[in-house]
């Protein structure tokens, strides 16, 4: 046998021992619970495309989406950290008839979304608003999460679904018990912070480190990218459809194009600076009043959180209340239906005040679908580091 051949058996063998060598606080061993590797995947070497780190475009709110990471210093990722936080994503025992995980809402094929309008808690009951991709959590700047920005931070968010009433039904006592009634995650909790010792505080970071480790990077649209200096630039593994719909998203309406971009902002397609707005789904708010529930301003009043655009293919249906079926009604809504609400942004009034018309051609509008299209990270969504663990 060659010594090539040799060393490549002596190595695997090496890591599935280390792998087995991993036991619960039982003495079992983890791999027979939870498909994890011996050494952890790598969640915080992300290969950043330059145009996520420098920024190419002009106008008010754009910057490199590296400018809003919302990482505080007091948690920053480890791949250990990660580790954990995907099992616990994952662990339907954290909610009150163990049937229900974060994943069950936040499916990874989904784009980290959920493909009903509204999602299914641990009873059957239905959430309130549509599950929001996580996809690019992380480059938020306000730091701010859920749809009505209740949660000042991530930290806080992940938390908060354990002790929703309809999702998961449990206190976050109750949450810390299920935890340390599992023999597994001592090693875990060990691995990631030091020492065995399961807190809140620890099953939150953790959390908040795995989400912010779901970051875009392979998708059409970065490849394409890559070979030209700006994004208006037409991209050399772009069809002429969907170079045109780019050119629609990226240009303001005053020069032709649909003025995406001022919403959905910087080359990770959130909206870091902006922060939330009203796009007109509706002329007045009465039942949902958006972030005016969270913080009492009457700016905020009909004002939703702007999720990023990667994946979006994925994450139908579409908005806060999941209303819109396809990329197809979200972008006549753009294009025809936008209401006159007391807030509706800025972005998208004319010159009198009034919501714009784009008046876009049949074939514009599937432009700019198909652009649409080339931000889906097939990658991410197949990533066995963001799969359940659980076997």
């Amino acid at each position: 046998m060659k010594t090539s051949s040799m060393m490549v058996i002596l190595t695997a063998a090496l890591a599935l021992f280390v792998a087995c060598d991993k036991e619960t606080d039982d003495g079992n061993p983890i791999s027979d619970i939870l498909n994890l590797p011996a050494t952890p995947y790598n969640y915080t070497a992300i290969n950043l495309p330059a145009h996520l780190t420098t920024n190419a475009l002009l106008g008010p709110g754009q910057n490199a989406a590296v400018n809003n990471d919302n990482t505080p210093a007091s948690n920053p990722t480890t791949n250990e950290g990660a580790t954990l936080g995907r099992v616990l994503f994952y662990d339907k025992k954290l909610s009150a008839n163990g049937t229900v995980s974060c994943a069950s809402c936040h499916k990874q094929e989904q784009a980290f979304s959920d493909n009903a309008r509204l999602s299914l808690g641990f009873s059957g009951g239905t959430t309130r608003r549509h599950s929001m991709s996580l996809v690019n959590a992380r480059w938020y700047g306000r730091g701010r999460f859920f749809w009505d920005e209740r949660a000042a931070t991530l930290e806080a968010q992940v938390l908060m679904p354990f002790q929703d009433p309809v999702e998961m039904g449990m206190t976050l006592d109750e949450v810390v018990r299920a935890v340390q009634a599992q023999s597994f995650y001592p090693e875990l909790f060990k691995d990631a912070f030091g020492t065995p010792d399961i807190t809140e505080q620890r099953i939150s970071r953790a959390l908040a480190q795995f989400v912010r480790s779901i970051v875009s990077v392979e998708s059409k649209y970065d490849t394409g990218r890559q070979g030209v200096s700006a994004p208006t630039n037409n991209f050399a593994n772009f069809s002429a459809s969907e170079n045109n719909g780019k050119r629609l998203f990226f240009l303001p309406v005053s020069a032709g194009g649909g003025g995406c971009v001022g919403c959905h902002s910087t080359e990770a397609f959130i909206n870091p600076d902006n922060g939330t707005t009203n796009n007109g789904l509706d002329a007045a708010s009465t039942t949902d009043l958006g972030v005016f529930e969270a913080i009492n301003n009457p700016a905020f009043l009909g004002a939703f959180k702007v999720p990023s655009l990667k994946n979006i293919e994925l994450s139908a249906p579409y908005m806060h209340d999941g209303r819109f079926n396809t990329l197809e009604e979200v972008i006549e809504h753009y294009n025809s239906g936008v209401q006159n609400h007391p807030n509706l942004s800025n972005a998208l009034k004319n010159g009198a005040g009034q919501p714009i018309r784009l008046n876009l051609t049949a074939q514009q509008k599937t432009d700019l679908v198909n652009f649409l299209k080339t931000l889906t990270d097939q990658q991410l969504t197949n990533d066995v580091k963001f799969s359940n663990p659980f076997k």
